[in-house]
């Protein structure tokens, strides 16, 4: 058998992943950087190494027994972030789907458990291979163990094997210890002597090997600065290579022989990637999992050769079935009808023949029970069918009554509701390359199937909703939303590709122009998208001052970047060539590919039971993340048209909704009454945090109060605020302390909503939307901390998602009221976008506002703004 041993530094690789990569969210709001990196770097190094046995090794504490030596040891590190702390049990969750091992020791690190457990493995004929993001351990390397270590990002990695170590150092791994003895490590807080870099002590290395041997010498080295400076700092030296010394036999009671690595639990693995939304890979997965097949039990139903009218009851469950995401270009594959008189399917040549079905779903006394009533309205008008009769949607029920339920597909809300009578989609008709056709038997079963559980379901779901206060959230806001979203997704968005085609050529200009500036800035062509060769400009020939060094040299991320921006115009420019890049491919040509050739039109697609705020999203394409910052960005709406001529875009945007939704759930005073006056909310927070007037507050100052502010609403953290603002942790730990001063019924609100979450298990908004939060009681402080911000900003997050879904069904009443032809297209965050003839705007101006500001009555008035004119961006 091959014996290979694969040991991994646990915190070193998630801390590189989450430097390394930009900050991710899942759908539900938990940072997936770290995790991601994870397990990207595990793909690598499981399918390229292929071991036997796999250990991944933590640090237990922050005290180790190094501490004894020296008290200071690791002394100058920062508070690991909260977004990276949040992470870990996640990692934890993702190693034991991966099926390996995990490890800590109390009072050692996790390089000493690496360090003895590689001694053993050697010692019994094993290979081994370290990955680490840390040099440290390439003192490890041998001729049977080979260090890899996390270069750019975490998948791009250097062997250090004895032969690199030479090549690279002219040391030997051995002598990597006395390296760091001499010149010290400041990430550890390992003193060394102070003036020796890496390049003095490799030098004095290659003459006397070892720190012992040098201090024995001192008088046989060049230079009497350096003399004096061994001298002086003789014992300093001495200790800090014993702290960098990796201890290789730490009381390690796990044996080798119980690390086997025998591979993944595949269905732990899917589970935990949907969870965390790794799309990319769970596709890898999708070829390493053979799903079990439950066995069914058998039903009866009749394939309908003609509709007749005993079939179409008052009471009815229909599900249409369409097994591609973009329901609104796939074909329906068949429907199933459940009711009082029978199970039935009911194949798609029938159904578009039968007037009888048709006046049956325009019937409103009719009670028809769906899953997905966006879906079903929208594939069925299609085929020429008004759907006026549906009175309860399975997929909204579910997830009102629990939004953090992982939903794939059907049988997964089934299953969350104690029904497992229906298949996955993906086991009955295959994914991907594994997709084989279906008898119409097997498939006309599984359609009914669906059909049935919505019989069955309904009035289950319907108590629980009741339970919850929750029923009139159901019928009232989120089932005429979905027919309003529905009529949005139809009607689509006019789009102007010419005027998209000549964005991108002027872009294609700009960029030509300004890369010819940053050659001409830097003296000389080089790869402007090499971060490696942007590096050697910016911060060797340039002299720029080094921000953050990576493994592979300079980094020069966004983050980097804006902080040099007042050192040389060099770096603004840069920084607009990536954006402006990212504009060009993302958004012109992402844009020119999704438009309908049949209607010149986009047809995104809203999300309206994805988010666990109740915040609607939309995809195919995403018109919720439309660049603002650049002006470039903001013209794309330029090509957002509308789709009558001499028609114009009217927008309408809610001002600060969730500071107002903040102050009205707070109470607090100062707030309140701010909104009341109609102040400026960020000047009047700088004026409270600064305790300045109103003219000595300066735009710096407003600028911290807008981030502090809008950051308190996402449970904001020291390390979060600090990088929004370019300042110290510590001083934006003060910052957010004197915010909680001036407004104290806002700290009130956070500690209070804190204790809701732990007696009830949940928070709510102000119309009953739930948001459960299990983890508020987890013993462990990262996951509980998180589920703590989680609590402070979904009742705020999530009631402003409420007054918005209540202001568009109130603004579709209001235009039938009205007899307006205007018509909303699209939701984009806290604003409505309507298109409407010219002679209508008027009417627009007075109740748009008046319909968005009273969709709900708070202790503070709701502020509209609205724009208008002959494109979306005239329209802002």
């Amino acid at each position: 058998m091959n014996k290979k041993l694969v040991l991994i530094d646990g915190n070193s690789v998630a801390y590189r992943a989450f430097f390394a990569l930009p900050l991710l969210n899942n759908d539900k709001g938990v940072h997936t950087n770290a995790i991601y990196g994870f397990a990207m770097m595990l793909e690598k190094i499981l399918n390229e190494e292929k071991p036997s046995h796999v250990l991944v090794a933590f640090d237990a504490g922050k005290t180790t027994f190094r501490h004894e030596t020296f008290s200071e040891y690791k002394g100058g590190r920062q508070k690991t972030p909260p977004e990276l702390s949040e992470q870990f049990p996640y990692i934890r969750e993702l190693l034991k789907a991966y099926g390996i091992s995990q490890y800590e020791l109390e009072n050692y690190e996790a390089d000493d458990i690496i360090g003895t457990l590689s001694k053993q493995a050697e010692e019994n004929g094993f290979e081994v291979r370290i990955v680490s993001g840390d040099k440290d351990l390439t003192q490890l390397a041998s001729n049977h163990t080979t260090v890899l270590v996390t270069r750019k990002g975490v998948t791009d990695i250097e062997a250090y094997t004895p032969s690199h170590i030479q090549e690279k150092y002219g040391l030997t791994p051995e002598q990597i210890i006395d390296m760091k003895g001499l010149m010290g490590d400041a990430s550890d807080n390992i003193p060394g002597v102070p003036g020796v870099g890496e390049k003095t002590a490799i030098k004095l290395l290659k003459q006397f090997e070892t720190v012992e041997k040098l201090l024995q010498s001192i008088e046989s080295v060049s230079g009497k600065k350096l003399q004096e400076k061994l001298e002086t700092y003789k014992d300093q030296a001495l200790m800090s290579k014993q702290l960098a010394t990796i201890y290789r036999k730490a009381p390690v009671n796990i044996n080798i022989s119980e690390i086997d690595y025998t591979g993944p639990h595949p269905e732990k693995l899917i589970s935990l990637f949907r969870e965390l939304g790794f799309q990319s890979l769970l596709e890898k997965l999708d070829d390493r999992v053979e799903p079990e097949v439950k066995e069914l039990a058998t039903i009866d139903f009749k394939v309908v050769e003609e509709i007749t009218e005993d079939m179409l009851q008052q009471d009815s469950a229909l599900y249409v079935e369409i097994i591609e995401d973009d329901y609104q270009l796939a074909p329906i594959l068949g429907i199933g009808l459940v009711n009082g008189s029978g199970n039935y399917y009911l194949p798609m040549d029938v159904v578009k023949s039968s007037s009888i079905f048709k006046s049956w779903l325009e019937d409103e006394s009719m009670r028809i029970s769906v899953y997905d009533a966006k879906r079903t309205i929208v594939s069925l008008q299609k085929l020429g069918f008004l759907v006026n009769s549906i009175d309860f949607d399975l997929l909204i029920a579910s997830y009102l009554l629990n939004p953090s339920e992982n939903i794939q597909d059907f049988s997964d809300v089934a299953k969350a509701h104690q029904y497992d009578e229906v298949l996955p989609d993906d086991v009955v008709y295959g994914k991907g390359a594994k997709r084989t056709p279906l008898s119409d038997e097997e498939r006309a079963e599984h359609i009914v199937r669906k059909a049935l559980a919505m019989f069955q379901l309904k009035e289950k779901l319907i108590d629980e909703l009741k339970q919850n206060e929750q029923y009139e959230l159901f019928t009232n806001l989120e089932m005429p939303l979905s027919r309003i979203l529905g009529e949005m997704e139809s009607m689509g968005v006019a789009l102007d590709s010419n005027r998209l085609k000549e964005m991108g050529e002027e872009i294609k200009a700009q960029l030509n122009e300004i890369e010819q500036k940053i050659y001409q800035l830097a003296g000389e062509k080089f790869n402007i998208n090499s971060p490696k060769q942007l590096g050697v400009i910016l911060f060797e020939k340039l002299g720029l001052p080094v921000i953050k060094k990576t493994k592979t040299g300079y980094s020069t991320s966004a983050d980097v970047l804006e902080k040099l921006q007042s050192k040389h115009e060099i770096v603004d420019q840069i920084l607009t060539y990536r954006q402006l890049g990212k504009l060009q491919s993302t958004y012109i040509e992402g844009l020119l590919k999704v438009v309908n050739p049949e209607t010149g039109k986009v047809h995104t697609r809203f999300n309206q039971a994805l988010t666990q705020t109740g915040r609607l999203s939309s995809t195919d394409p995403n018109l919720q993340n439309i660049p603002i910052r650049l002006e470039e960005g903001r013209k794309i709406r330029q090509a957002f048209v509308p789709s009558v001529k001499d028609w114009v875009m009217f927008s309408a945007d809610y001002s600060q909704i969730e500071l107002r939704v903040l102050a009205h759930i707070s109470g607090d005073e100062r707030l309140i009454e701010a909104f009341q006056h109609n102040l400026d909310i960020h000047t009047k927070t700088a004026m409270d945090v600064f305790h300045v007037d109103k003219d000595a507050v300066t735009s710096n100052m407003r600028r911290q109060a807008k981030a502090v502010n809008f950051g308190i609403v996402y449970g904001i953290s020291d390390y979060g605020l600090s990088q929004n603002l370019g300042i110290t942790r510590k001083e934006a730990g003060e910052f957010i302390e004197r915010y909680f001063k001036s407004y104290p019924q806002v700290k009130q609100y956070m500690d209070e909503i804190v204790q809701v979450a732990k007696q009830q298990g949940y928070v709510t908004t102000l119309l009953h939307r739930r948001r459960y939060i299990p983890e508020i009681t987890s013993r462990n402080f990262n996951v509980r901390s998180f589920a703590e911000r989680t609590a402070m900003n979904t009742p705020i997050q999530g009631s402003a998602a409420d007054i918005i879904k209540k202001a568009m069904v109130d603004m579709a009443e209001r235009l039938k009221e009205e007899k307006l032809q205007a018509r909303l297209l699209l939701q984009v965050h806290d604003e409505l976008i309507f298109e409407a003839p010219e002679d209508e705007i008027e009417i627009l101006k007075e109740i748009v506002p008046d319909v968005m500001e009273h969709a709900i009555e708070l202790k503070v008035p709701l502020k509209v703004d609205y724009a208008y004119g002959p494109t979306w961006y005239d329209a802002k």
